[in-house]
């Protein structure tokens, strides 16, 4: 669905680092309107501005900057821009621009990254502004045709009217003149509550190829001449590729070359990838490990069980005297948490597809940031950006690993190889599970103080472990910390902690292990919020309390917190007894700007098997945009989070991740899948994400509902480790 687009403008210098970090540039839109000269997509039709392409048969093209990877944000924006536009949705279909139009066009749609539950929320102001200003040029072209003030006009699903006159035209007549006009300089955008298409819905624009399997992701991708690479890189992190003997497979069936990829990787290209694959196995490597080939699981947990008790520590959230609170409390409770690493598992591999010249470099593959994919290309390749592009495709899954560019600056290094051929790499599943950037292992010691009436008085929390930012954007630690590692615990911003305590320590011991983490579907809030919902449950049962009452008590001046908790609380019957063998349990959080909770009600056979019966969720996300779409992306996040709590975790040994394949790192099936109730209750004023901060309720809840039922306390996930399973 990609068009080039004519660029207007010269192209300016890009900076690598920048883009490569997936960092939130000031976006300063300069819009390139067109003036007098109009720019055209490829079939010809008028752009009146960079979002919006009319064609002559009023088909509107809404250009999406943002990544499309299941999670909607292609409907939902393609929403907002149609709502101020006042077209046709009918007759609305969506591209994406490639980075290196937007480079040569002074980056002209803004921000390409996809995650963090970005998507829609840090692009809102300026697409609507893109598709109400589009709209005010339209209408002033057919005013200007009619010589009648733009005033007098009106227009409705893509005809202008001049209700004095009578008259009538549509987008697709009036196109060509208002891509010649100065766009205005003062655009006022709609109130929410007078949303006609946004805030509906809308059937998903992209569900039809998907279905019809017409969809073409970067795994589909085909090029004349192309030929197709496996890879294989040094599977402890670190360690490099010391020698093969390429003679071992010379004479094997499709092989064309073996290329070494960088100082630590080496790929065979053939004709076909099964050739390319059964060549690299047969390969013999011989690999350098290092010193990080000593590292166990058992000796990343004695180090960061260390780091719960002594040395250095950065504080994320404090208030009041925690010691000595601690010190006068009239009893204390104290529990040790640990979260593991765990893989993104993506069903679609990463792979990318790269033709590469003298004069040019091209990229075709999936990712969640087109801009650190560009520049990812520009570095490998050493061309300037004039000179390079890269096309998205629909991605197979995302999940925060496809915003690393790792594979794609393999792709261009092992193209450079062979010149002119373009050349598409695949991982194989083992690759994808060995090379991945794992969600951060941690550890988390807890102490809480009481008085003498059960109220919390002191809570001290001091995680252990990875930082994510100091490994793959060192250039946003603050002063050495990682402000991400207190997602949900924070004083304020977009992910707050929901309590109000006297007396409050929350700090981090930072200890980073080879293995690279990344940012995996809800990042830190996920291990957070079974730290703090898991830990409050705990207090409350010392103190006597009911869990809901107790943290009420603690809400008062967190009413967005607390009216999620009260909704789920509420649908769910917690005041009522739960049927014969059913039990509940409930935690809330906020992430990503949103506000979420969720009640459990699970049944447990033998201590051992689970049945997750229902979960209903709340999510207060400032506006929705796409009601349905967010349902969705409820249910959808619960199955990665249940996922997550009951299978997911990587275990390390002679430096390497043990689980290679999805025999070993298993995926939740339909039939374990709890019916999920959603209550979607945006109260306006602030815009959060969707896709991430709900994942992170449905493990505390269900390990609530676990002690309700056995009165056994459950500190660690997965739950596989424990012989814990689905019913």
């Amino acid at each position: 669905m990609n068009q080039h687009v004519k660029p207007m403008l010269n192209r300016r210098s890009f900076v690598i680092g920048t883009a490569a970090a997936g960092a939130g540039l000031a976006l300063g839109l300069d819009l390139p309107f067109g003036g007098p000269s109009v720019v055209r997509a490829a079939d010809g039709s008028p752009e009146v501005n960079a979002w919006v392409v009319v064609r002559p048969d009023d088909t509107v093209v809404i250009r999406i900057a943002r990544s499309e990877m299941g999670q909607g944000s292609l409907t939902g924006l393609a929403q907002l821009v149609a709502e101020e536009l006042e077209c046709d949705w009918s007759k609305v279909v969506t591209e994406f621009p490639t980075p290196g139009q937007s480079v040569a066009r002074n980056r002209a749609w803004g921000d390409f990254s996809t995650g963090g539950s970005r998507g829609i929320r840090t692009s809102q102001d300026y697409v609507r502004k893109g598709g109400a200003t589009a709209r005010m040029m339209l209408i002033q072209a057919a005013a200007n045709e009619w010589k009648v003030p733009a005033g007098e006009c009106t227009v409705a699903n893509g005809v202008i009217s001049h209700t004095a006159s009578g008259k009538t035209t549509t987008y697709g007549k009036v196109a060509e003149a208002a891509a010649k006009l100065t766009p205005p300089t003062e655009v006022k955008l709609k109130d929410p509550k007078d949303w006609k298409v946004a805030g509906k819905p809308i059937k998903r624009l992209d569900s039809p190829d998907k279905v019809t399997g017409t969809t073409v992701y970067g795994i589909d991708v085909k090029l004349p001449g192309m030929l197709n690479a496996a890879i294989k890189d040094c599977p402890v992190t670190g360690g490099k590729l010391k020698s093969y003997d390429e003679a071992k497979i010379a004479g094997m069936k499709g092989v064309k070359k073996v290329v070494r990829v960088g100082d630590s990787a080496v790929a065979v290209v053939a004709d076909t990838w099964w050739h390319a694959k059964t060549a690299l196995e047969a390969l013999p490597i011989v690999w350098d490990e290092g010193e990080n080939a000593k590292v166990t699981s058992a000796s990343i947990a004695k180090w960061l069980a260390e780091g719960l008790e002594s040395g250095p520590a950065f504080v994320g959230n404090e208030n009041g005297d925690v010691k000595a609170a601690l010190g006068s409390a009239a009893r204390k409770v104290e529990a040790v948490y640990n979260y593991p690493y765990q893989n993104h598992a993506a069903m679609e591999p990463l792979n990318a597809t790269a033709l590469y010249t003298a004069d040019k470099c091209e990229v075709w593959t999936g990712t969640q940031n087109g801009e650190a994919a560009f520049a990812a290309v520009l570095e490998a390749s050493g061309l300037p950006a004039s000179k390079c592009d890269v096309h998205k495709q629909m991605l197979g899954g995302g999940f925060g690993r496809r915003g690393q560019t790792d594979y794609v600056s393999q792709a261009v290094a092992i193209a450079k190889q062979m010149p002119g051929t373009p050349i598409k790499l695949l991982w194989s599943r083992e690759e994808d599970m060995l090379r991945g950037r794992y969600h951060p292992i941690t550890q988390c010691k807890m102490t809480a103080g009481l008085d003498a009436d059960g109220n919390l008085t002191a809570l001290h929390m001091r995680i252990s472990g990875q930082s994510i930012l100091f490994s793959l954007r060192p250039e946003a630690l603050v002063n050495g910390k990682d402000p991400a590692t207190f997602a949900g615990l924070a004083p304020n911003g977009d992910a707050a902690i929901g309590y109000s305590v006297p007396n409050l320590l929350i700090e981090h011991a930072m200890r980073n292990p080879h293995i690279i983490p990344g940012f995996w579907r809800g990042v830190n809030v996920n291990q957070n919020a079974v730290y703090l919902e898991c830990f409050m449950d705990e207090i409350a049962q010392a103190a006597g309390k009911d869990p809901l009452e107790f943290r009420r008590k603690l809400m008062a001046s967190h009413p967005k917190h607390l009216a999620v908790l009260n909704a789920v609380a509420e649908k769910i019957g917690w005041d009522k007894p739960a049927p014969q063998g059913v039990f509940r349990g409930l935690a809330q959080h906020m992430g990503y700007g949103s506000y979420v909770a969720a009640a459990a009600e699970i049944s447990v056979i033998d201590g051992s098997k689970i049945k997750v019966r229902r979960i209903v969720a709340a999510t207060d996300p400032g506006y929705a945009v796409n009601p349905a779409q967010i349902e969705r992306q409820i249910a959808g996040s619960f199955v990665y989070g249940l996922t997550g709590l009951f299978y997911g975790g990587c275990t390390v040994k002679d430096g390497k991740i043990e689980q290679t394949n999805f025999d070993t790192y298993n995926s939740m099936r339909i039939a374990e899948m709890p019916k999920v109730e959603s209550i979607i209750m945006p109260s306006g004023g602030f815009w959060g994400g969707v896709g991430e901060p709900t994942i992170c309720v449905a493990g505390p809840a269900v390990l609530n509902a676990y002690f309700a039922a056995t009165g056994k306390r459950i500190r660690s996930v997965p739950l596989r480790d424990l012989n814990i399973t689905f019913a």
